[in-house]
């Protein structure tokens, strides 16, 4: 079992930068799967981004190709997500998930294990 607590949202004018930092309880984080998922007000949850155990493979959603990279420390039970060029429609409640069972599909299904989300605002 995993725990998780994502850091690092905040108020971010268009076109800047931010962070986000997904950080793992449990000494088995190497063995997961691990990904982004994000909620606006009102919308569906969607997957953002993906990365599977090793780090050597990675998936990103369409609207987010060439902004955000997603990384991870296995050593610091870290998972990364730096996001540049940052529109107001990537607003949203964003949530970092783990997975046994994916191997980075954007399935939210396949996601067992959840945080609480961190809120990112972008202002126009």
């Amino acid at each position: 079992q995993v725990q998780l607590a994502e850091s690092g949202g905040g108020l971010v004018q268009a076109g800047g930068s931010l962070r986000l930092s997904c950080g793992a309880s449990g000494r088995t984080f190497s063995s997961y799967t691990m990904a982004w998922f994000r909620q606006a007000p009102g919308k569906e949850r969607e997957f953002v981004a993906a990365i599977r155990r090793s780090g050597g493979s990675t998936n990103y959603a369409d609207s987010v190709k060439g902004r955000i990279t997603i990384s991870r420390d296995n050593a610091k039970n870290t998972v990364y997500m730096q996001m540049n060029s940052l529109k107001p429609e990537d607003a949203a409640v964003y949530y970092c998930a783990a997975s046994l069972t994916s191997w980075g599909t954007p399935s939210g299904a396949l996601y067992g294990y959840w945080g609480q989300g961190t809120q990112v605002t972008v202002s126009s």
